[in-house]
């Protein structure tokens, strides 16, 4: 009998035991899962800022130190080009190798083109930062840029690459949302740049529009054709025009569309200018399009709606900063993410 007793003793001391590692184990579990939500949300660019360069220097792939910009004789000596990847109107763009990375060589056209590709250059030296393509070196003289590849290429990619079974896991609202948050992001960076107020005129359409940014291999958006970024001033009231031929469709603001429709021919030099809340209005169709439809992002339209809404406003000056729908598209992407994250400690 004294021995069953003890038996029981024994019992009860080894079951406290385990009913502690069972509460252990459920709070490691809430932890695990919590940091794994928690990488749904977090903008890979957290790690890039601590990256960053000092102005005139560049670090790509896994280099460990930043280095100078390639000068004109180091791109003609060092930098091997493999084969044409892309074309525009101002540049033809190389797949190449440098110091064994694979980057993008832009060569210009034409010299008929060149003001358009200096420009282009001055842009990406001035603006360089975590929303535009890393600067590796150019040469004037040569017309030549060297920019780090992307080997996932433009925008207009997208839908295809995350089909792709290897990034199903990345396929989702959050990985969208967040792509679409640093789209805008790119545009209210432009607006308040060290340059002045910018305004992205390569984007009189959709797939032009996706074409002007490249999808990084670790899904974040970095701007890459910088060549039509005309300046606004309203204290000095200066406005753009993005081109000199009459544009059409629904895509492009009400404000840049022929304003007498067929009651006269266009005529460029008495075309109203305008100014950077036609980039506004274009937000919704980009930020749709980057969306998709993939479960929950019918969800994350509906709570962007009224946003949206007011970048379609007829009247440029109602429609919001792009601080205003950055700081929304913030707000929801955080919303949902405390959302998610109670419904599944509930479930817990």
């Amino acid at each position: 009998m004294g021995q069953q007793h003890g038996n029981r003793k024994g019992l009860s001391h080894r079951e406290i035991p385990r009913g502690i590692g069972l509460l252990l184990a459920m709070a490691l579990m809430n932890v695990l899962l919590y940091l794994c939500l928690n990488q749904f949300f977090i903008s890979p660019r957290s790690t890039e800022d601590a990256r960053r360069c000092p102005h005139g220097y560049f670090r790509m792939g896994q280099m460990r130190n930043c280095s100078r910009w390639l000068s004109c004789e180091e791109l003609r000596k060092e930098v091997r080009q493999l084969r044409r990847i892309g074309e525009g109107a101002v540049k033809r763009v190389f797949l190449s190798e440098w110091n064994e990375h694979k980057v993008a060589l832009s060569r210009l056209t034409g010299l008929e083109m060149k003001d358009d590709f200096l420009h282009g250059l001055q842009m990406l030296k001035s603006l360089q930062s975590e929303h535009v393509v890393t600067l590796v070196g150019y040469c004037e003289e040569d017309g030549t840029i060297l920019t780090e590849y992307h080997p996932l290429g433009s925008l207009s990619n997208l839908e295809a690459t995350l089909n792709l079974p290897k990034y199903q896991d990345v396929n989702t609202w959050q990985h969208r949302l967040q792509l679409a948050a640093e789209y805008v992001g790119i545009i209210n960076y432009l607006h308040n740049s060290p340059l002045g107020t910018r305004v992205m005129c390569d984007s009189n359409d959709l797939p032009k529009t996706l074409s002007q940014y490249l999808l990084t291999s670790n899904f974040s958006i970095v701007a890459n054709d910088l060549d039509a970024l005309p300046l606004v001033d309203h204290d000095s009231r200066v406005l753009v025009k993005c081109g000199h031929r009459e544009l059409q469709g629904d895509f492009v603001a009400p404000e840049q569309l022929w304003p007498y429709g067929g009651e006269r021919p266009f005529q460029d030099d008495i075309m109203p200018s305008y100014d950077e809340k036609v980039d506004i209005w274009k937000i919704p169709d980009v930020s749709s399009f980057l969306l998709g439809h993939v479960e929950g992002s019918d969800m994350v339209r509906f709570h962007l709606f009224d946003i949206h809404k007011a970048c379609k406003s007829q009247i440029p000056a109602e429609r919001p900063t792009a601080q205003h729908v950055l700081d929304t598209y913030r707000k929801v992407l955080h919303s949902l993410r405390d959302t998610v994250m109670s419904q599944t400690k509930e479930m817990l």
